[in-house]
């Protein structure tokens, strides 16, 4: 249920984005969720993708600087205090959660977290009744 989280260092200047998701859209790689977090002078472009060793790849051989970082992807109910009741079943178990981003769709919410210990974040989220993503249900459709 661990999932690879594809992270893009860019320098912040017009046509980056750009020219990351030509190279993505140009080796057939879909882009189900992304985030991107920027200063004065980086930026850094974190994406669940349909392939994620393929986009590395592929970014790689255009000196793209590309990594990737194990997540989880959580389903909650898009309803009022779903995402809040995932959070504090993770604080209660001691678990951090580094950055995380998010979206609804319908009747469902979806977020990728970074933890220091995913399967941990894994097992208490399961035993608190939330869904967590597969592999392939997360690099189809993280929604």
């Amino acid at each position: 249920m661990i999932v690879k989280q594809l992270s893009v260092f860019l320098e912040n200047r017009e046509g980056r984005i750009k020219d990351v998701l030509e190279i993505l859209a140009t080796n057939d790689i879909n882009i189900v969720a992304t985030s991107l977090a920027d200063t004065s002078e980086y930026g850094m472009l974190r994406m669940i993708v349909s392939e994620p060793e393929k986009a590395k790849r592929v970014l790689k051989e255009k000196s793209v600087s590309a990594m990737l970082t194990d997540v989880i992807c959580i389903r909650v109910p898009h309803a009022v205090g779903s995402l809040y009741k995932a959070m504090k079943a993770l604080e209660d178990a001691s678990v951090n959660v580094e950055y995380m981003y998010a979206f609804a769709n319908g009747d469902d919410a979806a977020a990728v977290l970074k933890t220091r210990d995913a399967q941990k974040a894994i097992d208490t989220l399961t035993e608190k009744g939330f869904s967590v993503y597969s592999k392939d249900e997360a690099y189809a459709a993280c929604s």
